[in-house]
């Protein structure tokens, strides 16, 4: 929780794997533009890895990117105009918020629940406001760790439908699930949704290899994009992604970072409830808890004061379009080992 760029996540894989994706092997990988949409057998595996979790894609259904923020500048460039109306998750990942303003969008927040957003709100809101796409993160919502309930999802594409509604799911926690939660882009069968996602939170935030996953004509104009704007990826990276997905440092790694998140999310969780903060819910999975303060705290004040101390907290305002979760902070319990946070917690 100090700050919130460490990764529990980051582990060790085999360095075998990092030397032989170094390695020029003389068909120009690593000294001429990769192509547009990324290599090849990167582009393979993942469409073998998505069909796990019951999305059907072929690899020309996929495009490679720089990251997940990359993936979804990208995706905006592609559908939006200024002025349009994009909806999101309330709270959200803050990123989502800076990100579409700065498309210079109209953002528009439908109320989280711990099994989707709530979906008379989401109705309401396609009523009203005829969004362009809706932005969410399906399985281990960030910040609530949320899980998208099946019944939910039928509900939410029956009026994506209905309302000619693109939707965008962020799919980046999709490794820290134990077992496999329902998915937008698997229902939906990539019609009318696109899957972004990326390795930079389960492998490490240096290695900068996203990916777009969408009907192929998108997918064509995507690439267009990204030869426009950034002409082509980082086959380096890519190298060294297939090379720990192959070789299995990338699953055995995985499995311990699970572990170690939740034996991470039931201390915290422990550790908080006696200080008097409580849980929204207790997520399946993930970094994150999202968590209520004592009735009258507020919690950009309590942040405030924890940064006087060299502690940094992330209040719940920063989450939210409508500023209904001031008294709630987002805990990363991978960093919720610190005796001074809880020190400081208690005290205040």
């Amino acid at each position: 929780m100090r700050l919130a760029t460490r990764r529990l996540a980051c582990g060790r894989c085999d360095p075998q794997g990092l030397r032989a994706a170094a390695r020029d092997t003389g068909d120009g990988a690593l000294t001429g533009y990769a192509s547009p949409q990324g290599s090849l057998p990167l582009r393979a595996l993942l469409a073998r890895r998505l069909a796990a979790q019951g999305i059907d894609a072929a690899p020309d259904q996929i495009l490679l990117t720089d990251s997940s923020t990359h993936s979804l500048d990208l995706v905006c460039r592609f559908l939006l105009e200024p002025g349009d109306t994009v909806l999101v998750d309330d709270p959200c990942y803050f990123n989502f918020l800076a990100l579409l303003r700065a498309h210079r969008v109209k953002v528009v927040g439908v109320p989280m629940t711990p099994t989707g957003p709530d979906v008379a709100a989401f109705a309401a809101a396609l009523a009203e406001h005829r969004p362009r796409f809706y932005l969410t993160n399906s399985a281990v919502q960030n910040p609530t760790g949320a899980t998208l309930a099946a019944a939910t999802a039928h509900k939410l594409l029956n009026l994506a439908e209905a309302h000619d509604l693109v939707v965008v799911e962020d799919d980046i926690f999709a490794d820290f699930e134990h077992t496999v939660a329902p998915r937008l882009a698997a229902f939906d069968g990539l019609d009318r949704v696109i899957r972004i996602g990326s390795f930079s939170k389960s492998l490490s935030a240096a290695v900068r290899c996203g990916h777009i996953v969408a009907r192929p004509d998108w997918i064509e104009a995507l690439a267009d994009l990204r030869i426009a704007t950034s002409m082509s990826g980082n086959p380096l990276s890519a190298n060294l992604l297939h090379a720990v997905l192959t070789d299995g440092s990338y699953r055995r790694h995985v499995e311990t970072v699970r572990a170690r998140l939740a034996r991470a999310m039931t201390r915290t969780v422990k550790r908080l409830r006696a200080v008097g903060i409580e849980p929204w819910i207790e997520p399946d999975a993930g970094i994150f808890l999202w968590a209520r303060l004592p009735d009258g705290m507020d919690a950009v004040a309590l942040a405030r004061a924890a940064l006087a101390e060299g502690i940094v907290l992330a209040p719940g305002n920063v989450f939210s379009t409508s500023g209904a979760w001031s008294g709630y902070l987002r805990f990363n319990v991978s960093m919720c080992n610190d005796e001074a946070v809880f020190s400081f917690l208690a005290k205040a």
